[in-house]
């Protein structure tokens, strides 16, 4: 963009988004906050700031359970561990859990599949609808990569997949073309190896594409997917002695390096 071009730009802000009106209004989304949208709950809200849509009831008790389901009080966990840490080295929670949050977009853990979960999703259901066959798509995938949203390091087996069906089951939501599609990938997979079953990943990302969620939109929804874990990590840790958290005694770390040396005082060697 030109100097020229940036010149209407200067001193003012074009949104979409919203605006405060100091002692008068709050405009969210072309919508008076305190007045059209004060019904919403926060979630509601969250949502209709990054899609600009409304959900339905049902739909919104799928998305509750969905940040609900998976916010594991639990500081081993990876990003739960940042927050804990930051309890333990008295740090603040907002710095603390700021940290945890960053971490949770990880590659290989939390942020990273979902969102390329949610991406060979819509992929594939594309793929069907242009006439591919299903197993073709998923060969074409594995060629190239893996497919989130199947498999655990841990334990095949994922706990949370049978109570978020129960709750989209409940809601008749639970034979979307998405969620279908991920449970006819899994049995493909599953027939390669058996450990390959669906994960939460993989569900909610199915969920959220049946809902109409774009990969852009399902990116920021999950932002804040284990932060209801956090908070308890970060006390339980600054409530004890500091620094008991994980402490790491020197005896466990394998050093292969320099071999320990023995330092003379430089004066003496100097002859100072």
């Amino acid at each position: 963009m030109t100097p020229q071009m940036l010149e209407q730009y200067v001193g003012r802000l074009t949104t979409n988004a919203g605006a405060f009106f100091p002692g008068e209004r709050v405009v969210f989304r072309g919508h008076d906050l305190h007045a059209s949208l004060k019904e919403l709950d926060w979630l509601e809200l969250y949502l209709f700031g990054i899609t600009g849509r409304r959900f339905t009831p049902q739909q919104m008790k799928v998305f509750h359970a969905l940040w609900s389901y998976t916010s594991y009080p639990d500081a081993r966990l990876w990003n739960n561990r940042v927050a804990a840490l930051a309890g333990t080295a008295r740090s603040t929670g907002n710095l603390g859990i700021a940290a945890a949050l960053a971490v949770s977009e990880a590659r290989i853990y939390g942020g990273g599949p979902l969102i390329r979960a949610i991406e060979f999703l819509l992929q594939a259901n594309l793929s069907l609808v242009r006439g591919e066959k299903l197993a073709d798509t998923v060969e074409k995938a594995l060629q190239v990569g893996y497919i989130m949203g199947y498999g655990r390091p841990i334990i095949s087996s994922d706990e949370r997949i049978e109570p978020l069906m129960k709750v989209l089951h409940d809601n008749e939501l639970d034979h979307g073309v998405h969620i279908e599609l991920a449970f006819a990938v899994e049995k493909i997979l599953v027939a390669r190896n058996p450990a390959l079953r669906l994960n939460y990943a993989g569900l909610i990302a199915a969920a959220a594409a049946d809902f109409g969620m774009s990969k852009q939109e399902f990116s920021l929804f999950i932002i804040p997917l284990f932060l209801a874990g956090m908070p308890p990590c970060y006390w339980d840790a600054a409530e004890k002695t500091e620094g008991q958290l994980f402490p790491l005694p020197c005896r466990v770390i394998l050093y292969e390096g320099v071999a320990r040396r023995r330092w003379r005082n430089v004066a003496v060697a100097a002859g100072l």
